[in-house]
């Protein structure tokens, strides 16, 4: 199906993402809450058991969030976007939160978020189930250090000004590199920023070190004069990559999206597979034509990506687990949660079928 491209948030313009998120989505959020309150109770119910639908009417429609448009184009690139049945949208945002807020309003059907947000999410009361995962052999960010400043072992942050967005997978990022070198949030000072402001808060130096993913920390260590980072050494000791695909609990409750879903998940999981088996074609596709780096720059990434693999969403829930405590125990979250309820696991058949 063609995408069509919602002008409020499609594309690169912050503003306007924002102005979606805090405007005119602010207003259904009432109304949205009372069908997420039923959603929730009919998520609660599927979670553990039952099948999905397979049935995909032709007006079926998904709202997909997308960030830094990596999966629109991803999707589009890999041939996978034309075998979809329903018709996708791909909006853009600038990190989790953002998402949150307009799968809140419901507004959104489906997202890729990192680890933190399903968390968020269900600390919040919300209904919005983990469909699929991929992991990734290296971690997910590295950590940037500000213009003339040296930081070579974890052990260094003591004492520094260090970027948080809680929420994201910085959040926990950061709390695993304190653990990590034995240090506590009172051991350094954390700047609460928003994740899109992480890039412009490391270049100025209004904080020390910074999480960043790709292409923002190539582009830091290319484009700033003196900018520095945490070795790949050190930065190995921290978790690896693992991205989600979530659905909003309401799009779930009903059986159409809930079949366009689960044909999603294999095709994005198929495009997945594409971009590691043609690496030079996403390089051209999404690092030159969208992100504007050079050939050899976008290759660096991919290779520094490692291996991805699809695991099973019942696999994933002791990680998960391990995820919540690590946040609750920093004071970050009022009550510990179960991870078990963060997924779908009707969907780990869907997982199975392809990801070999």
């Amino acid at each position: 199906m063609t995408t069509t491209r919602n002008p409020l948030t499609a594309g690169p313009n912050p503003p306007a993402t924002r102005s979606l998120v805090a405007g005119g989505l602010r207003a259904a959020r009432r109304a949205a809450m009372a069908i997420a309150l039923l959603a929730l109770g009919l998520g609660q119910a599927f979670a553990q058991n039952g099948t999905l639908p397979t049935e995909i009417p032709k007006d079926t429609r998904l709202v997909v969030a997308d960030q830094n448009e990596a999966l629109q184009t991803l999707m589009t690139a890999s041939g996978e976007h034309a075998k979809l049945t329903a018709t996708v949208t791909y909006a853009n945002f600038l990190g989790g939160p953002a998402i949150l807020e307009a799968f809140r309003a419901g507004a959104l059907d489906l997202a890729t978020v990192g680890n933190t947000p399903p968390i968020q999410a269900h600390a919040a009361g919300e209904r919005i189930p983990i469909v699929a995962a991929r992991t990734s052999s290296e971690p997910d960010y590295s950590l940037a250090v500000r213009p003339g400043l040296t930081v070579t072992r974890l052990e260094d942050l003591r004492g520094k000004r260090i970027a948080y967005a809680e929420g994201t997978g910085r959040q926990p990022f950061v709390l695993n590199a304190l653990k990590l070198a034995g240090l506590t949030r009172r051991d350094v000072k954390l700047v609460p920023l928003r994740a899109a402001d992480f890039p412009d808060a490391i270049r100025s130096g209004q904080v020390d070190v910074a999480a960043l993913n790709e292409p923002h920390f190539s582009r830091y260590l290319a484009d700033f004069a003196g900018a520095g980072a945490l070795p790949q050494s050190e930065n190995r000791r921290l978790p690896r990559s693992l991205t989600y695909l979530y659905a909003s609990g309401q799009a779930l409750a009903d059986p159409a999206k809930a079949a366009a879903i689960r044909e999603f998940v294999g095709r994005w999981i198929a495009a997945n597979k594409w971009a590691k088996a043609n690496p030079d074609e996403w390089v051209r596709a999404y690092y030159v034509e969208r992100q504007n780096l050079k050939e050899a720059d976008g290759r660096a990434i991919v290779d520094a990506e490692g291996a991805i693999a699809f695991p099973t969403l019942e696999s994933l829930v002791p990680q998960q687990q391990v995820l919540i405590d690590l946040i609750h125990g920093a004071g970050d979250l009022p009550k510990r949660l179960d991870a078990r309820e963060e997924f779908d696991l009707r969907f780990d058949d869907v997982i199975a079928a392809n990801a070999d």
